[in-house]
């Protein structure tokens, strides 16, 4: 089909982007290549590509999601030149879970809490690993 041709095509932001239509915001630091600053922006752009393909959300919803968080932080005051582009980006993937019924904010909380609980005890250089039985056990 084409719309599994077409997520397949999607290796990067611009072709996100281009997947999401005219107006799809981009982080600043788009123009010099350097898409990701941090791991874990590299880490929320590849669940958004997973859960995608899982028809968690379309591409146009996800095109409304990301403007909707973008615009509801400048409500807030936050800094509007693009440097919480992911910790939007991170925002809108979760209001999608929650809206969908796929998770709780109670539940994200919690795995936030593990991962950042596992990425202190692993050794730089080394893989974070979540060992899902350890959680709870605190």
């Amino acid at each position: 089909s084409s719309a599994s041709r077409m997520n397949n095509a999607i290796q990067d932001l611009s072709d996100l982007a281009q997947a999401c239509g005219d107006g799809f915001p981009m982080p600043p630091t788009a123009n010099n290549g350097a898409v990701f600053e941090e791991p874990w922006q590299a880490h929320a752009f590849a669940m958004t590509l997973q859960l995608h393909e899982k028809g968690v959300f379309t591409w146009p919803e996800w095109a409304t999601a990301l403007p909707r968080e973008i615009a509801a932080g400048q409500t807030r005051g936050e800094a509007s030149d693009g440097s919480l582009y992911y910790t939007h980006w991170l925002n809108a993937l979760e209001q999608m879970v929650i809206e969908r019924q796929l998770g709780t904010p109670e539940q994200i909380h919690d795995l936030e809490h593990a991962w950042a609980d596992a990425a202190e005890r692993t050794p730089h250089g080394q893989a974070i690993v979540l060992d899902i039985r350890q959680r709870g056990a605190a």
